[in-house]
């Protein structure tokens, strides 16, 4: 399916959807109810009947949340798209929140200081989330509630649950089959003193039984909820009808499938304890548990971390998508280097860059809906370009483009920072602001670092140079990634948040940047995976080390950098950088392309 340039935000329709919804909290005896992005498998991508937060609010984000009072809405945001929710939201009915600065609890106070009950859908919310503001609000006269979603009361013409049919995933690829996940990790179980885990995330299932779905856009995963025992017998919850003869075969005789509506039964009648994941577990799940006597206890979801350590097999696999995916990458900037960018749009780009990456055929879809940002578009961290919002290229302006594809073997995403015009129309701010952020993502790229680092110890790195020059960005300097799965991938992640030990085989993004909201946006990125670094030539090592290994190869706009900003150490990793370019994704480029690469390439030292 080809991205669509419709909008999906409508702030003119949020007035009068949150003025039905207060009818329907007024008739519930609620004084709040609580909108999240999520869905009931806490996943950051939903499906359309799920985009509740997009329908009420307009606000498109692929993270946030509103808190709904009679007198105020909150739309809750964090610092990726808080000039985005301006545009998306009737700021007249919604008042954008600067989030996790402040939190559910705190708004709360402030602005209900008469009390009430708050309800929230116990499907979409984690009890981590819950509690977490439940222990604030404490001697308020505030509290959170269970109740029906109050949204779906008010929404006549909400879209189906989806019934994408799923698909077996090749054991070549993933490199252990479903029934040694299992026997493996139920294993682990036992050795726990547990009886089973409740399994809610999508990709988790997907990964374990070896399956790919269709239920999510630009996500391979199915709609799902299973229950792993600890003898390695799993039970599927999953609608009928996406089911084919080739997965029955597939999943064999140690997997029973339920329709979803015996999920609830089927957990009140577990044996004790039961495994639940604090961070990904609905409350709902929890409840069902504790209405039926049954003990549960809390502990990680046990696919999580296997799914993240990639194994040699996914590691094969995946180089070979992003050798495709930069050959498609190349071929495209190969074009736009060709054109008049004048007469070219966002759009134009985004068409583009996708038709290059079917051009392979071997693309299942694009991983997300690419942003493609020029001038004041760019600084928009999570831009998504419509027919509404599409600007022209203009001569001088930068373009942000990040981007990614879904392939069997691998998913990709990759952001390159494009110039318009020569590298004489582009000012000497963009040009150094583009070097502080490529010296953090070649530092990030360079790093060798004990092993039993997490994520937080690594991100500051990147940032360093920027900081130097009084600049920073909102986001993480990067993020997981599956393979053939979520583009987005917990629970690795390089971030002042990420609190996870870094291990072999577990694929990060790169991706620092910088943004001048009303003038520009930078961000460059490549794909990393934690690897086990090489011994030092003639070292004496005191600690086993860790390193990165890049998947990701695309020349880095030469037109951008500033030299005099970079050390002989730097350069000397570009050069090696795009030595590489040229070896690994020469051979497989049109002349032209292939040419316009030798170009990319040329030594900067």
């Amino acid at each position: 399916m080809y991205q669509s340039f419709d909008s999906p935000a409508r702030p003119e329709q949020g007035p009068p959807r949150l003025a039905a919804l207060r009818a329907a909290m007024t008739r519930a005896g609620l004084a709040g109810f609580v909108i999240p992005r999520s869905d009931a498998h806490q996943g950051e991508y939903v499906a359309p009947r799920d985009d509740r937060l997009a329908w009420l609010t307009g606000f498109t984000g692929s993270a946030g949340f509103c808190a709904a009072l009679q007198n105020a809405a909150g739309v809750f945001i964090d610092g990726r798209y808080r000039e985005q929710v301006r545009d998306q939201v009737d700021l007249t009915a919604f008042t954008p929140v600067h989030w996790p600065e402040t939190g559910l609890a705190d708004w709360l106070i402030a602005s209900c200081p008469e009390g009430g009950n708050i309800g929230f859908d116990p499907w979409l919310h984690t009890r981590a989330e819950i509690a977490r503001a439940t222990e604030a609000l404490d001697g308020t006269g505030i509290s959170l509630g269970p109740c029906e979603n109050l949204v779906d009361q008010i929404w006549p013409d909400q879209p189906g649950p989806p019934m994408g049919k799923i698909s077996t995933y090749p054991e070549a690829l993933a490199g252990e089959s479903s029934s040694d996940k299992r026997a493996r990790l139920g294993a682990e179980l036992a050795a726990a003193g547990h009886a089973s885990a409740v399994i809610t995330l999508p990709d988790s299932i997907a990964w374990l039984l070896n399956i790919r779905g269709a239920d999510i856009p630009r996500n391979p995963v199915p709609h799902a909820f299973a229950i792993l025992h600890a003898n390695g017998h799993l039970t599927l919850f999953c609608a009928d009808e996406k089911i084919t003869p080739e997965v029955i075969t597939h999943l064999g005789a140690e997997i029973t499938i339920r329709p979803p509506q015996s999920f609830l039964p089927a957990l009140r009648s577990l044996t004790a304890p039961v495994r639940l994941d604090r961070a990904s577990a609905p409350v709902a799940v929890e409840q069902a548990l504790t209405e039926a006597g049954v003990a549960h206890v809390w502990g990680s979801d046990p696919c999580v971390l296997p799914k993240a350590s990639k194994t040699s097999a996914e590691i094969a696999a995946t180089v070979e998508a992003h050798l495709r995916d930069g050959a498609a990458v190349c071929e495209f900037l190969a074009w736009y280097d060709a054109q008049d960018p004048q007469g070219l749009t966002e759009i134009d780009l985004v068409k583009a860059l996708e038709q290059k990456r079917r051009d392979t055929h071997a693309l299942r879809d694009i991983s997300f809906d690419t942003i493609c940002g020029t001038g004041p578009n760019g600084a928009v961290i999570h831009y998504r370009v419509t027919e509404a919002t599409n600007r022209p290229l203009k001569r001088g302006d930068l373009v942000v483009l990040d981007s990614g594809g879904q392939y069997e073997d691998g998913t990709t995403d990759i952001t390159r920072t494009l110039p318009v015009g020569s590298a004489e129309d582009i000012g000497a701010e963009e040009k150094s602001a583009f070097t502080r952020v490529l010296k953090g993502m070649i530092a990030i790229s360079r790093a060798r670092f004990p092993k039993g680092l997490k994520g937080r110890d690594l991100d500051a790195l990147a940032r360093a140079p920027l900081w130097a020059a009084g600049q920073d960005y909102d986001h993480g300097t990067g993020h997981g990634v599956g393979v053939y799965l979520c583009v987005h991938e917990g629970p690795q992640r390089l971030s002042r948040a990420g609190d996870v030990t870094l291990r072999p085989g577990m694929i990060l993004s790169n991706e620092p940047g910088y943004y001048r909201p009303g003038a520009f946006g930078i961000r460059i990125e490549n794909l990393i995976v934690v690897r086990e670094a090489a011994p030092l030539a003639g070292g004496d090592a005191h600690r086993e080390m860790y390193d990165f290994d890049t998947l990701t190869f695309v020349p880095i706009d030469r037109r951008l950098i500033a030299l005099d900003l970079l050390d002989k150490g730097e350069i000397a990793w570009i050069d090696a950088y795009h030595a590489a370019c040229r070896d690994k994704i020469g051979s497989r480029l049109s002349g032209k392309a292939a040419l316009w690469l030798a170009g990319a390439t040329e030594p900067l030292g």
